[in-house]
C-alpha cells in the first residue's frame, strides 16, 4: 500500500456506548470497501478476542486503512480507529481520538444517548473533532428514530437533517455514510517538511519482532533506518520496520504526516511504548512532546491466587505473558496464611479485572481465587509521612494514623425520569453527594453526583442495571481525593484472621458488612466435630459472630441401662476431646467462602 496525497487522506474513529453496534458498523465498512469478503465472514472483525464477540464489547483499540472508490472518480484512503466503549479505558479512547480529525458518534435507536457516549462527545469536542452524527439499528421494530434524532440534536447542536440513519446489520445507509465520510472528515494538515513528530495511539507484543506501536504521524516522516526516541521514556531506538495496518501489518517504505501505520522500534518491552507518548527523530528533535499523555495509574487493586497451590508457578508465568500486551496491568508477589501464594494485582477497573481473570482462566487453563477488591487510599501517619495502601494488610494501626483519603468520582447517570427516585436512593446509599439533574428530553435525565469510588466498584452497576430495568447508564472519572473515616475489617475463623477476607470499609458500614460476611461464612463453612467461632472485628474488637455448629455423635446410644453415671462418664469424655479437637482443630476454607464475599448482596 503505498502513500496517498494528504488530501486523499481521511483518519476518524467511531465513539458509542456498549453495544450500540460500533464493531458491526466497522464489519460493513471492511465489506463495502473490499478489504474482507463478506462471504462466510465472522462478526465484529475488528475483536479479536473471543471476550469480546461473547460480551459485546471492544477492550482492545484497533485499526485499519479502507481504500474507497468514492462517486467522483477518486480513491480515498479512510483510516478508521477502533475505540473501547466502557469507562475503564477513557485514557485509551482519548489518545484514539487525538490520532483523528472526526468521529462518528454512534446511536442505538432503540436506547437513545447513554453515558458513555456523552462523555465521549465532550472528549471529542474538547480535541477539535469534527462530529458525525449516525443513528444505527433503524431496521428494529422498537427503533424511534424520530425521538433520538432529537436527542442527537439536542446533545451535539446539529440540525436534524445532518443526522445519518443506518442499520450495520443489514448494510443500511452505511454506503451513503462512506460518501459523506469523504466530504466530512477534515484532511490532515501537511506538514510532512517538519521534523518527526508521532502520537503512540495503541501498542502490542509480537513473539518474533518485539513491541509494535500503532501511531498517528503528525509532521514529519519516519522510515527505517532512523534514530528514534520516546519523549516521556527517553528510550531511544532504530526503527526496525514501518507501514499499514489493513487486518494485518503491511510493510511500506515510510510513513508521512497525516497518516496512520505501525512502526517497529525493535525494543523488547511493550511498557516501552507507552500510549500516549511521542516518538521524535534523535537528528531533529522537537522542543515539547504532544499534550495529553498520562501513565496508566491501576484504581482497583485485588488478589489471585491459584486455587490449587501447586499451579503457582504457572499463574506467574501466565501473568507474565499477559503483561506483555497489557501494559497498565500491574502485579506483585503476595503471600496469603489463607490462600498461600499468589499476586497482588492492580487494574483500570472492575471490567479490566474480570477481563484479566477472564483470560487467564481460559487461555491458560488455571483455576483462579480472587479476593475482595479494593481501591487505594492516601494513609498520613501521625509522623507526618504520607503512604499509597492498596491492601488491607497494610493499613497502619489507628493509633498510628491521622487521617485516610480516599478517591472520589463525578458520575453522570443517564436514565429514564421514572427512575430517578430509587436511583437516588441508591447513591444516597453510597454516600452520594448530589450536585445536579439536566434533561436531555422528556424521555432521558442526566443525574451527576460525586461519589466514593470504593461505593461503586462492587455491585453498584448491577444494581443500578436492576433497578432501572436495564435503560440506565453509568459514566465517571475521578476528580478529587477527600477524607474519610475507614477502617480495617478482619474476620476471624476460631480466633484466627483470614488476612484474604480483611477488606477497608467505612466505619458507618463496617457492622453492616461484618453481618453479612459472617452470616455468609457460617451457611458455607462445613460441620466440624468442634465448634466453629466465625467473628467479624475491627481493631481486635468483636463486632459481629456466628457459629457453626459441632457434628455431634450419640455416645450413650450403647447403653440400655445400668447406673447414670456410666452414660455422665461418656459425655464428660466426650467434651474433653471436643475441647481438645477445638484447640488443634484447623478449619479448611472452601473456594466458595471467597467468592460469596464477592457476590455479597
Amino acid at each position: 500500500m503505498a502513500s496517498p496525497k494528504p488530501e486523499k487522506l481521511r483518519n476518524f474513529c467511531i465513539i458509542a456506548h456498549i453495544d450500540h453496534g460500533k464493531s458491526t458498523l466497522a464489519d460493513r465498512m471492511l465489506e463495502l470497501t473490499g478489504v474482507i469478503d463478506n462471504s462466510g465472514r465472522v462478526a465484529q472483525v475488528l475483536d479479536s478476542m473471543d471476550i469480546e464477540r461473547e460480551r459485546g464489547i471492544t477492550i482492545k483499540a484497533q485499526a485499519v486503512a479502507m481504500d474507497y472508490n468514492h462517486s467522483d472518480g477518486e480513491t480515498y484512503r479512510l483510516n478508521l480507529i477502533d475505540t473501547p466503549g466502557h469507562v475503564d479505558f477513557s485514557y485509551e479512547v482519548s489518545r484514539s481520538l487525538a490520532a483523528c480529525e472526526a468521529a462518528i458518534v454512534l446511536i442505538d435507536a432503540t436506547q437513545g444517548i447513554e453515558a458513555q457516549t456523552i462523555a465521549n462527545v465532550y472528549m471529542a469536542i474538547e480535541h477539535d473533532l469534527v462530529l458525525i452524527p449516525v443513528l444505527n439499528k433503524i431496521d428494529l421494530e422498537s427503533a424511534r428514530p424520530v425521538e433520538m434524532t432529537q436527542q442527537i440534536v439536542d446533545l451535539i447542536g446539529c440540525s436534524p437533517e445532518e443526522v445519518m440513519i443506518v442499520s450495520a446489520k443489514n448494510g443500511t445507509g452505511v454506503k451513503d455514510l462512506l460518501e459523506n465520510l469523504v466530504k466530512l472528515v477534515p484532511t490532515p494538515t501537511p506538514d510532512r517538511d517538519k521534523p518527526l513528530q508521532a502520537l503512540i495511539f495503541d501498542s502490542l507484543f509480537d513473539n518474533y519482532r518485539g513491541a509494535i506501536a500503532y501511531i498517528r504521524v503528525v509532521s514529519g516522516i519516519v522510515k527505517p533506518g532512523m534514530q528514534i526516541f520516546f519523549h516521556h521514556t527517553g528510550n531511544k531506538f532504530l526503527v526496525d520496520e514501518v507501514g499499514h495496518l489493513r487486518l494485518g501489518r503491511i510493510k511500506a517504505d515510510q510513513l508521512v504526516a497525516g497518516e496512520v501505520g505501525y512502526i517497529v522500534p525493535g525494543c523488547k518491552d511493550v511498557s516501552e511504548t507507552r500510549v500516549g507518548d511521542t516518538i521524535g527523530d534523535i537528528k531533529e528533535p522537537l522542543a515539547d512532546p504532544l499534550p495529553g499523555y498520562r501513565v496508566p495509574h491501576p484504581m482497583v487493586f485485588s488478589g489471585l491466587f491459584p486455587a490449587d497451590a501447586g499451579d503457582y508457578e504457572e499463574l506467574r508465568d501466565a501473568i507474565n505473558r499477559l503483561k506483555l500486551n497489557d501494559a497498565s496491568l500491574f502485579f506483585e508477589p503476595e503471600t496469603s496464611t489463607a490462600l498461600g501464594f499468589g499476586f497482588r494485582c492492580g487494574f483500570l477497573g472492575l471490567l479490566h479485572l474480570e477481563i484479566v481473570q477472564e483470560r487467564l482462566e481460559r487461555e491458560y487453563n488455571l483455576n483462579l481465587v480472587s479476593t475482595v477488591p479494593n481501591v487505594e487510599y492516601k494513609v498520613l501517619a501521625t509522623d507526618g509521612k504520607e503512604t499509597m495502601v492498596d491492601n488491607p494488610a497494610n493499613l497502619p494501626p489507628l493509633h498510628m494514623i491521622n487521617r485516610i483519603e480516599e478517591p472520589i468520582v463525578k458520575a453522570q447517570i443517564v436514565t429514564p425520569p421514572e427512575f430517578i427516585g430509587a436511583i437516588m436512593k441508591l447513591t444516597t446509599e453510597r454516600r452520594g453527594v448530589y450536585e445536579t439533574t439536566e434533561y436531555l428530553d422528556s424521555e432521558r435525565a442526566v443525574l451527576h453526583y460525586r461519589l466514593p469510588l470504593a461505593e461503586i466498584i462492587y455491585d453498584f452497576y448491577d444494581r443500578l442495571k436492576s433497578m432501572s430495568r436495564g435503560y440506565a447508564s453509568l459514566d465517571y472519572e475521578i476528580t478529587s481525593w477527600e477524607p474519610t473515616k475507614t477502617v480495617r475489617l478482619d474476620i476471624l475463623i476460631n480466633g484466627e484472621q483470614v488476612d484474604a477476607l480483611s477488606v477497608i470499609v467505612h466505619e458507618d458500614k463496617a457492622y453492616t458488612w461484618g453481618r453479612r460476611v459472617v452470616d455468609k461464612l457460617s451457611k458455607i463453612i462445613p460441620r466440624q466435630m468442634f465448634e466453629v467461632a466465625i467473628q467479624a472485628a475491627i481493631n481486635s474488637q468483636i463486632i459481629a459472630r456466628a457459629t457453626v455448629r459441632a457434628m455431634r455423635k450419640n455416645v450413650t446410644a450403647k447403653c440400655y441401662g445400668g447406673d447414670i453415671t456410666r452414660k455422665r462418664k461418656l459425655l464428660e469424655k466426650q467434651k474433653e476431646g471436643k475441647k481438645r479437637m477445638k484447640r488443634i482443630g484447623h478449619v479448611d476454607l472452601p473456594q466458595e467462602a471467597f467468592m460469596s464475599i464477592l457476590k455479597a448482596d
